[in-house]
C-alpha cells in the first residue's frame, strides 16, 4: 500500500533527498518547505505535491495544517525535519525566541493539529534531532527562550533536546493509541544549515574542509527514509533516539518525564491549546 509521507524542511538539505527516495520508491511524499520556488521546484522534479509554510509564523502552520487535512485522508508519516541555527536572540512575529519556535514550537503545533488524523492513519512521527541535544544545552524549563542566558549554540542544543523530550512524551501519551514516535541525528550534513547563523556554526558549515570532513546529504537523508520506511516496535523503537541507524545515546534530560510533561504543558500554552 502507497503511503502519504510529509515531511517538512523539504525543500532542500536531508529533507529534500529523502523525499526524492521515498517518491522513488512509490510512495506518495508531500514537500513543505519555507521558500515557495524552491519547493515548488522540488515538487515539480519529483511530480508531488507542496506547501508552503515559514515556521517562524505559527498562523502559517495552523493554515499549513488545515491544508494537509483537507487534502489527506491519511497522514502514515509526519517527518518534522525543519528547524534551523540562527545568530543573535530575535524574536518572531509571534514573540518567541526564533531558534525555539522554528525547532520546536512550530513543529509541536503542527502534530498537535494533525493529532487525531495521525492516531487514525497508526502514523508514524519522526523528529529531526541532533547530537547537539547532548553536547550543548543549557536547558531550563524556566527560560525556554533564552532570556536570562543566551548564545545561539545553547539556543540550538535546547531546541533538539526539547525535539527528544516532545518524541518521549508524544510516544507516552499516545502510543497505546497507535501512534508512533522516534527522534534521530541525521549525522553533521554538507549543507547551508548553518548560513543564518554566526561563530562556529557559520565557520563549520562554510568552510572547505569541513564540508570535505561532512556528511551527504544523501546519507542524512538515507536516515530519514529508514525510520520512514521502517516499522515501528520492529526496525526501531518508538520513543526511541537513532543515529546512523542505530540506538544511541543523547542527554540524560531526555530521559526525565517530569521535564518532558512540562515542556509539553506550557508548549500548549504557548501556542494556544487546551491540552
Amino acid at each position: 500500500m502507497t503511503r502519504t509521507i510529509v515531511i517538512t524542511g523539504a525543500s532542500d538539505g536531508i529533507g529534500a533527498a529523502s523525499a526524492r527516495q521515498l517518491a522513488q520508491l512509490g510512495e506518495e511524499v508531500v514537500v513543505v518547505g519555507r521558500n515557495p520556488d524552491k519547493t515548488a521546484r522540488i515538487a515539480r522534479s519529483l511530480g508531488v505535491e507542496s506547501f508552503v509554510a515559514d515556521f517562524s509564523d505559527l498562523a502559517q502552520v495552523r493554515e499549513l495544517a488545515a491544508s494537509l487535512l483537507a487534502a489527506y485522508p491519511r497522514i502514515d508519516v509526519l517527518a518534522n525535519n525543519a528547524g534551523g541555527v540562527f545568530g543573535e536572540r530575535t524574536l518572531t512575529k509571534d514573540g518567541y525566541e526564533t531558534t525555539f519556535q522554528v525547532n520546536h514550537l512550530a513543529p509541536f503545533l503542527l502534530t498537535s493539529l494533525l493529532r487525531e488524523r495521525l492516531v487514525d492513519s497508526q502514523a508514524s512521527v519522526i523528529q529531526t534531532s541532533s547530537a547537539a541535544a547532548k553536547l550543548f544545552p543549557r536547558f531550563d524549563i524556566d527560560d525556554l527562550q533564552g532570556e536570562h542566558r543566551y548564545s545561539s549554540t545553547a539556543a540550538y542544543g535546547n531546541a533538539k533536546l526539547a525535539n527528544v523530550l516532545f518524541t518521549k512524551e508524544l510516544n507516552r501519551r499516545f502510543g497505546d493509541a497507535g501512534l508512533s514516535a522516534v527522534a534521530f541525528h541525521p549525522g553533521v550534513i554538507a549543507s547551508n544549515f548553518g548560513s543564518t547563523s554566526d561563530g562556529p556554526w557559520k565557520f563549520l558549515y562554510s568552510g572547505p574542509i569541513a564540508q570535505r570532513l561532512m556528511t551527504s546529504t544523501s546519507v542524512g537523508g538515507a536516515r530519514l527514509t529508514w525510520l520512514a520506511l521502517g516499522k515501528p516496535g520492529v526496525d526501531w523503537t518508538p520513543g526511541g533516539f537513532y543515529s546512523n541507524n542505530k540506538p544511541a545515546k543523547t542527554n540524560r534530560i531526555a530521559d526525565d518525564p517530569i521535564i518532558a510533561t512540562q515542556l509539553w504543558e506550557r508548549s500548549s500554552v504557548l501556542v494556544g491549546l487546551d491540552d
